[in-house]
């Protein structure tokens, strides 16, 4: 007599200030839609009390914008399930058996920590800067990943913890590289796979006005908060390097560079938060996969 199959459970977390009710909308229902799991729901407003979302999504409501990361973790203790699903508002599943098919990733590699999907925008080109690998190739191909497109992720809720969850002081910008890092650091893997995919519209991550500072501010916090020396000196010197080439390019290049410099100043003068140095194993295994932790 064989024992019926356990339906995986899936906990998900949608983020939302309330500001694209009908993406919202289509977010969550696009996660109720799921074939084949059960997915317990919430949706967190981040400074926002979520109102009109559809039926079988619970709600949290934080009084402000605590931020994008600290937003994603006030929703976790609200789910359950052994895999957590992140959402952001804007994004969808176009597939109703994208939960099932990844639920039989992690059962099939207890070591697999964490899911990226490939992203695609419909109607125009997905920037090249979500599949994370320096040589993107095609999207369609899976591949070890170090740093990570956080609008949907489909994560172990052990390692989740074992990585100490999203970063909060970040607020806004490369909380993705640093789970991915403490996710390597815990003894599970992280992964890009090309052959699940979601949907994101091409945005331009310099709309926010707080986009260039916090990009840097928060370069040098990953550095300080999870790097040995000399690799925190070189991670912040390469990505130095990388933005004065960048704004010399640019047609307006003070327009980023002043902003940045005064972000990278900031986080050099102020609290990055907790840190949790990086073993030395892990850096090993980052450059035997041709990652090191320097760029």
């Amino acid at each position: 007599m064989t024992s019926a199959r356990v339906r995986p459970r899936v906990g998900v977390v949608v983020l939302t200030q309330g500001k694209r009710p009908e993406d919202l909308t289509a977010a969550i229902e696009s996660v109720l839609a799921q074939d084949d799991v059960d997915v317990d729901v919430v949706c967190v407003g981040n400074g926002w009390a979520p109102t009109g979302i559809p039926d079988g999504a619970a709600a949290v409501a934080l009084p402000e914008n605590l931020g994008i990361p600290a937003g994603r973790n006030a929703g976790v203790p609200h789910v359950s399930g052994d895999l957590l699903l992140f959402v952001d508002d804007d994004a969808r599943l176009p597939d109703a058996d994208f939960l099932r098919r990844a639920a039989e990733l992690f059962a099939a590699d207890p070591r697999l920590g964490v899911v990226q999907p490939r992203v695609e925008s419909p109607g125009e080109d997905a920037p090249t800067r979500w599949i994370p690998r320096m040589r993107k190739g095609d999207p369609r191909r899976s591949s070890p990943a170090f740093s990570l497109w956080e609008g949907v992720l489909v994560v172990r809720r052990a390692a989740f913890e074992a990585a100490g969850g999203w970063g909060d002081e970040f607020f806004y910008a490369h909380e993705g590289i640093e789970l991915a890092w403490r996710v390597w650091d815990a003894g599970y893997e992280v992964w890009y796979r090309g052959d699940l995919r979601c949907e994101h519209p091409a945005i331009d991550p310099a709309r926010h006005a707080y986009y260039f500072r916090l990009n840097a501010r928060n370069r040098v916090w990953l550095a300080r908060r999870n790097l040995r020396w000399p690799f925190s000196w070189a991670y912040v010197a390469t990505w130095t390097a990388v933005a004065v080439a960048r704004g010399v390019r640019s047609a307006d290049g003070r327009r980023s560079l002043r902003p940045w410099f005064a972000g990278w100043r900031e986080g050099w003068r102020t609290d990055p938060g907790p840190r949790r140095p990086m073993r030395w194993r892990t850096v090993l295994a980052m450059t035997r996969r041709g990652r090191p932790p320097v760029v």
